[in-house]
């Protein structure tokens, strides 16, 4: 097996076909939070972009299982691999490309706006997450903790919170108020829906993995159960960005779900 995201203990060639066998492993709807269900659904949307089959296994212990301990990681009975861009990494080398037709340049802007993305728009999920009072003791802490006996579902709950905030204060975030926090999703916002224009796709009329990305975290940001979803209220001004999501969710995913309605404040 080889595994990606921890030790590596053996090669897969790169010619052998995609197995009939690959599970997607992330936490059960019940525990699900939003930066959780925003990586899964970007992965989900690269694979079936890919057009490789795969089952979705919800598990509890789904973070546990994981080679980086972090959600969400397919499995087959041959390899492991954890998370996005380790993903994207891993099918590339099976001769599966969503960016192959780009060039340098274009190469380039994909990666940068990638970057900006896996911080903006993540950080902002864990600052609302973790961060948010309201938020942090209605919504987090039931769902952190519902598949775990007390007092752990309390003290894991607890540890998970100041690993967060370690992380957002070394990258500058942990000090940010509320409002800063939605000026820089609103600017990010802004310069996606430019870079977009009127494209139904960011390089043309084929999806690449930006495109993957960003619908996970918008689809996921635009339909979080929360009474006020200011982050929401923000993607939703762009009226490129929602007609994106509303485009890789129905042809990709089959559904017609009104995403710019969903939860509206």
């Amino acid at each position: 097996m080889v595994v990606v995201g921890g030790r590596c203990v053996a090669e897969l060639h790169a010619q052998d076909p995609w197995p009939n066998d690959v599970k997607l492993f992330q936490p059960t709807e019940e525990q699900m939070l939003l930066p959780d269900n925003a990586n899964c659904l970007a992965v989900q949307a690269f694979l079936k972009m890919c057009g490789l089959d795969f089952e979705v296994e919800r598990r509890s212990n789904a973070a546990y299982m994981s080679p980086s301990g972090h959600v969400p990681f397919i499995k087959s009975s041959v390899f492991m691999v954890a998370e996005l861009d380790p993903i994207v990494s891993f099918v590339n080398t099976k001769g599966v490309s969503l960016s192959r037709s780009l060039d340098s340049s274009q190469n380039a802007d994909m990666r940068d706006f990638i970057t900006l993305v896996n911080t903006v728009l993540a950080n902002a999920e864990l600052y609302v997450t973790w961060c948010d009072r309201a938020i942090l003791h209605d919504v987090t802490k039931p769902r952190f903790g519902s598949t775990l006996p007390w007092p752990l579902n309390h003290i894991l709950t607890w540890q998970r919170r100041a690993e967060v905030m370690e992380k957002l204060s070394a990258q500058g975030w942990g000090s940010k108020t509320l409002d800063e926090v939605c000026q820089e999703v609103g600017q990010l916002c802004t310069a996606l829906a430019e870079r977009l224009e009127n494209r139904p796709y960011f390089f043309g009329d084929r999806p690449t993995e930006l495109d993957a990305l960003l619908f996970g975290h918008l689809f996921a940001i635009l339909t979080v159960p929360v009474v006020e979803n200011k982050i929401a209220a923000i993607v939703r001004e762009h009226r490129g960005l929602v007609e994106l999501v509303k485009r890789i969710d129905s042809t990709f995913f089959g559904r017609s779900t009104d995403v710019s309605q969903l939860y509206s404040p």
